[in-house]
């Protein structure tokens, strides 16, 4: 038990972030108030409250649905069938290949739990303290691919680990390392938020911040990250591979805006219309 309260406490509530987005906001209007010179505290207090209130909203939107949630099983198994119908490897297959080695399952569990909020908060912080100029595009690129991702969850859709007939297995709960309580029939509503796959999305979404942001020749290793994800949630019977692809689709999308958006501001620049920020204009 202490186990997994240890693991818990690793994914916020939308209470606390929405709380803690507050705090910030709070603070960069006091430092602004008190120390107007210090732009650069005013401007991280208020990305991080930004950050921390749309991961609010994120939670929140897992406990509401515009459906049934009693039809979440369905819809699981009729992505499963097509998947098998696709062609597409079995999830399950790929769980019972780590299934015998604790070590992996318990280490996949911890990865899944927090790596994709913790990187993506290192990489936006490193993005926002040393390079400025292109922090604004991957930050819009986060609020778009998460909001359309989140529009897409009102539809409650549940995960692998819940089609136990279809040899998935619950490997969070079975070690007690489930970041999710009890609900009715042990089931929540933010459970049932498997399609499309945030995790995914945000993996890719770094990877490409970084490698195109980063001189180094090291920063190819960033790869690894997406790599790891989708193994970790596949394996974890967290995620179907089409979550992933689904989540794949709408990070192109959001950078298809951007760069739309940009070449919009430009032609506007050009004409003369209004100025143009260069920070604003993706490269």
């Amino acid at each position: 038990m202490e186990r997994r309260t240890a693991l818990q406490n690793l994914t916020l509530s939308w209470q606390s972030a929405g709380a803690s987005a507050v705090v910030l906001y709070g603070a960069a209007y006091a430092v602004h108030r008190v120390r107007p010179a210090r732009r650069t505290a005013v401007a991280l207090f208020r990305e991080a409250g930004t950050l921390l209130a749309l991961f609010a909203l994120w939670q929140l939107v897992g406990q509401v649905s515009l459906m049934s949630d009693s039809h979440a099983l369905d819809r699981a198994e009729w992505i499963h069938r097509t998947e098998h119908s696709l062609g597409l490897p079995d999830e399950a297959s790929w769980q019972r290949a780590v299934l015998p080695y604790p070590v992996v399952v318990r280490l996949a569990n911890y990865y899944y739990a927090s790596m994709h909020f913790g990187v993506m908060l290192v990489v936006l912080l490193w993005l926002f303290l040393r390079h400025r100029d292109r922090y604004p595009w991957v930050r819009n690129t986060v609020v778009l691919t998460t909001a359309a991702c989140l529009l897409i969850q009102f539809i409650p859709v549940a995960p692998p680990r819940m089609l136990t007939d279809q040899g998935f297995v619950d490997v969070a709960a079975q070690y007690g390392q489930s970041v999710y309580g009890g609900g009715i029939g042990g089931i929540q509503a933010d459970e049932l938020s498997a399609m499309p796959s945030v995790h995914v999305a945000w993996c890719l979404l770094v990877s490409v911040a970084v490698i195109a942001v980063a001189e180094s020749r090291w920063r190819w290793l960033i790869l690894l990250h997406p790599v790891v994800t989708i193994t970790v949630v596949v394996v974890t019977a967290n995620h179907f591979w089409a979550d992933g692809l689904v989540a794949s689709w709408l990070l192109l999308l959001a950078y298809a805006l951007q760069y739309a958006g940009g070449r919009w501001r430009r032609r506007r620049a050009v004409r003369g219309d209004r100025p143009v920020a260069a920070e604003l204009i993706p490269r």
